[in-house]
C-alpha cells in the first residue's frame, strides 16, 4: 500500500472528521491547548493569503495567531455559543478548522460548495485549497446533445 504524499494526506485531512466547539468555555480550553503545544509545529494558513505557508510557525507565532483570533471572533460572533471552529480531536488536536463569523455560508450543514474556513492550523504541510477544492469546469453536455441530434 502506497504511503500517501504529505499534500494528499492534507486534503484527506481536511475532509476528516471535525468535532465543533460548540460553547465558548470549549473554545478558551481548545485554545489552551493549542498553546500549550504552540511549539509542536503548526502550520497557520490564513485561506486570504496569497498562498499557504511553507513553513511551521515558530511558538510566539502561534500564540499571537491564537490570540488575535480569539478577540476576532469574540467580536465578530456575537452569540452565546461559538460553533464556527472544529477540531479533529478537541482533547489532542492536530487539525483545526476556524471559520470567519462573516463568511458562514452552510459551514454546519450540507452543502456541495461548502465555505472554506477563514484559517487553518494543521501539524500537516498544507496545500492550496483554493486550487485543490476549484469545481470542476462545467462540461457543456447540452452542446454535445445538440451535435449528436444535428448530425443524425
Amino acid at each position: 500500500m502506497a504511503v500517501p504524499d504529505a499534500l494528499d494526506s492534507f486534503l484527506d485531512r481536511f475532509r476528516g472528521s471535525f468535532t465543533s466547539t460548540l460553547r465558548w468555555h470549549q473554545l478558551d480550553e481548545l485554545w489552551r491547548r493549542l498553546g500549550s503545544d504552540a511549539d509542536a509545529g503548526w502550520y497557520l494558513y490564513d485561506l486570504d493569503a496569497p498562498a499557504p505557508p511553507q513553513a511551521p510557525a515558530d511558538a510566539a507565532a502561534v500564540k499571537t495567531f491564537i490570540t488575535n483570533l480569539d478577540h476576532l471572533l469574540r467580536r465578530e460572533h456575537r452569540e452565546d455559543y461559538c460553533g464556527i471552529v472544529y477540531a479533529d480531536d478537541l482533547q489532542a488536536p492536530t487539525f483545526v478548522k476556524i471559520y470567519h463569523p462573516k463568511r458562514l455560508g452552510v459551514a454546519c450543514g450540507f452543502s456541495d460548495q461548502p465555505p472554506l474556513p477563514g484559517w487553518i492550523m494543521s501539524l500537516t504541510a498544507p496545500m492550496d485549497l483554493h486550487t485543490a477544492l476549484a469545481p470542476a469546469p462545467n462540461p457543456r453536455w447540452w452542446g454535445r446533445l445538440l451535435r449528436t441530434g444535428s448530425e443524425g
